[in-house]
């Protein structure tokens, strides 16, 4: 009985520098497991929990309660950040910038995320600045998913 559970034990784990199954993948967490409810609500933004997951648009997303959990699932582009989560600014300037989950501002009931407080602020102090980027937006929407540089070729053997 020993024997069968050590095998199936030592079957279970791959062997060390064995890579991972072709298969695997690998998901992040949206927001750095931030609720996205949470930053509508006072208080806001909050820590989700694992307890409280959802997956929509292939990412993962965390709340904080059941009831966030549930209002994102019926109406999860009210709640989700605009601009594939990038920062605001850097779509106005033609790039794709990471953005900061704290660093965030609700404008006409849509959430933006920004890198530094600098940038949040040009929004807050011109709100229009929101429409142009979302009108700026489409043209870079098909970036995210492009590979960094150094990356190797999604077919290339790993």
């Amino acid at each position: 009985m020993a024997r069968t559970i050590a095998l199936i034990a030592a079957l279970a784990v791959p062997a060390p520098g064995r890579a991972e199954p072709t298969g695997t993948r690998i998901e992040l967490l949206t927001l750095n497991g931030f609720d996205p409810v949470s930053y509508f609500l006072e208080g806001g933004p909050l820590a989700g929990t694992a307890r409280f997951e959802l997956a929509w648009g292939g990412q993962v997303w965390r709340f904080a309660s059941g009831a966030n959990r549930e209002a994102f699932r019926d109406e999860p582009a009210a709640y989700a950040p605009r601009l594939g989560g990038f920062d605001a600014a850097g779509i106005l300037e033609g790039r794709l910038v990471e953005a900061d989950p704290l660093v965030f501002a609700v404008i006409g009931e849509r959430l933006y995320l920004f890198r530094d407080a600098e940038r949040r602020g040009r929004f807050l102090a011109n709100p229009d600045l929101a429409r142009q980027a979302e009108a700026a937006w489409p043209a870079l929407r098909g970036l995210q998913d492009v590979p960094p540089r150094d990356a190797p070729p999604r077919d290339a053997p790993r």
